[in-house]
């Protein structure tokens, strides 16, 4: 094929979504009306505002001068909470997420098995974390239980999801030239579809134990336990000294997990 006819000698103007010119005037007109009345209505103080900069101000100072010896004993527990919960979590919610994901894949199961897993996967990814969490502290109480339930939680619909798709993506004649040889399910998932989708597997499970352990930050503000209880009992008591050091640990934290995954990553492929 030629360069020509690869691709055209003439600028075409892209098809139009608004045809009529009334309404290409009018719709933006529309929407800047509507975004001042949303800001309208966001009732915003001034004197709040420049309350919430001097307090802002307060916590930058605070986290440019950690404090890590006052509460180290609390901020020491919270992260052996928030670690302890992630990697269990990530570990459980991967082992459930296997099934299920297979479960969910078009080409391999039957309708029924099909709907059902689809259906735990859509009712996983519906909910945040944070309500997952306010949900189980109210029934478990408060402490990592919980935050470990939510986490598991919320790893199967993430995985699950993914798995599929890339089930779903998977080279149907690897497929059917191992279905030919009479292969039984268990075999045909082992030696068509994991060489395929094992590498993107290990990926998803490290890219989750990360978002985990973020969450654990955000999900023990109310009660599930981890590094997020510390992290807001410090900001409650306007200690922002400790609460730098508090998220300082975290960051650091996520970084060494982000370079190492990488280099697993690396290593596996």
């Amino acid at each position: 094929m030629t360069a020509n006819a690869a691709y055209p000698r003439r600028w075409k103007r892209p098809p139009q979504l608004v045809t009529t010119r009334r309404w290409r005037l009018t719709l933006p007109l529309l929407v800047v009306a509507y975004l001042v009345l949303a800001l309208g209505s966001l009732e915003i103080d001034a004197g709040r505002v420049v309350e919430g900069l001097s307090r802002g101000a307060r916590f930058i100072q605070g986290f440019l001068q950690p404090d890590f010896v006052s509460r180290w004993q609390d901020i020491r527990q919270g992260l052996i909470e928030s670690l302890t919960m992630t990697l269990t979590a990530t570990v459980v919610g991967v082992l459930i997420s296997v099934p299920i994901g297979i479960g969910a894949a078009r080409n391999l199961s039957p309708r029924p098995v099909y709907l059902v897993c689809r259906s735990i996967v859509a009712v996983s990814r519906s909910l945040q974390e944070i309500i997952i969490a306010i949900f189980l502290v109210a029934m478990f109480g408060f402490g990592p239980f919980a935050g470990f339930l939510t986490l598991a939680f919320a790893s199967i619909g993430f995985v699950a999801k993914l798995l599929a798709d890339d089930i779903e993506e998977a080279s149907a004649s690897q497929i059917e030239a191992i279905r030919a040889t009479g292969a039984s399910g268990l075999q045909l998932i082992h030696y068509a579809i994991q060489p395929q989708v094992m590498p993107r597997l290990i990926g998803l499970s490290l890219y989750r134990l990360d978002i985990n352990f973020r969450e654990s930050a955000v999900i023990g503000i109310v009660g599930a336990g981890g590094i997020g209880a510390t992290l807001n009992t410090a900001i409650d008591r306007y200690e922002y000294d400790s609460a730098g050091a508090i998220l300082l640990l975290v960051i650091a934290i996520v970084m060494l997990s982000e370079y190492g995954s990488s280099y697993l990553r690396k290593t596996l492929q």
